[in-house]
């Protein structure tokens, strides 16, 4: 990119900082809602990154309800404060997140490095409004859903998996940043079986984003925000491995991984686990900010 061209975008965007501060919004808020996808962004061509365009600004200032609205939409509850949203003890509000029917938008790790969850208000209030959803909060929980507990079920992890996995997508400028996003969520033996190839695989692992910042690297916290980016469940971890080996696919036809010369053979084809996969599922999911 020329530094004319480079020069004209930077006039047209803002940083993400100066954006929060346009909006109104704690940078918090602001990264939550590009993570939603209520603000978008556009790749910074001169320093890696992201850029929030000017006439994305004037959209959001323009939607009756600026800023409130804007703010009510990222607003984040934990389980005490969402129960009472759902005017409902704690305990089934857990129950409830368990089961899959409340999906968490982040995590955090508090002092004694428990992981608690956080979710959307806006989304808690959908579901409080729902008639369907009535007999989930007041009466008695149905038999399989019992069951399920009972059996240990806890579906947090692995539903915040699929939304963050919604956002690294979003954010992905190209074929090998979409198959990096779908690794992500791999843990590095089944990217290693799905893409034997060392130069494949090193060049995966470039645009293989890691987990949100919980602590020093290598620290417990780390650890801990590692496994919970991790698929763990069987078939999730199929779906994944089926979606990798077609995004891989896609890359690999796209542009081929670099080599030296000495290597420049025919790349290994993924094994052919066609899908059901989660891509899919998640371009058919209508979730807000998925």
């Amino acid at each position: 990119m020329s530094g004319t061209t480079l020069t004209t975008a930077h006039q047209t965007s803002c940083t993400p900082s100066r954006a929060a501060r346009e909006l109104g919004l704690k940078r918090s808020e602001f990264d939550l809602a590009v993570h939603l996808g209520r603000i978008r962004t556009v790749p910074d061509e001169g320093g890696g990154g992201h850029r929030v365009p000017l006439t994305e600004l004037e959209r959001l200032r323009a939607q009756d309800g600026f800023p409130d609205a804007l703010r009510s939409a990222v607003r984040t509850v934990g389980t005490t404060e969402g129960a009472a949203l759902l005017k409902v003890p704690p305990t089934r509000f857990t129950r409830l997140a368990k089961l899959g029917l409340l999906v968490p938008v982040r995590f955090y790790l508090n002092r004694y490095r428990t992981v608690v969850w956080v979710y959307l208000a806006d989304e808690l209030r959908q579901f409080a409004a729902d008639d369907t959803n009535a007999l989930l909060l007041t009466g008695r929980t149905p038999p399989h859903l019992r069951k399920q507990l009972g059996d240990g079920v806890d579906l947090r992890a692995r539903n915040w998996r699929g939304r963050h996995l919604g956002f690294l997508l979003r954010q992905a400028d190209g074929p090998w940043q979409r198959a990096g996003a779908v690794a992500a969520l791999l843990d590095p033996v089944q990217i290693a079986e799905l893409v034997p190839d060392p130069y494949e695989r090193a060049h995966l692992n470039r645009f293989r984003p890691g987990p949100p910042a919980h602590g020093a690297p290598g620290s417990p916290a780390a650890e801990l925000a590692a496994r919970i980016m991790t698929a763990g469940d069987p078939d999730e971890i199929g779906w994944l491995r089926a979606d990798l080996g077609q995004a891989i696919a896609e890359a690999r036809e796209h542009r081929p991984a670099p080599r030296t010369a000495a290597h420049r053979t025919a790349t290994t084809p993924a094994p052919p686990e066609r899908s059901r996969g989660l891509l899919g599922w998640l371009r058919r999911r209508d979730v807000p900010g998925v």
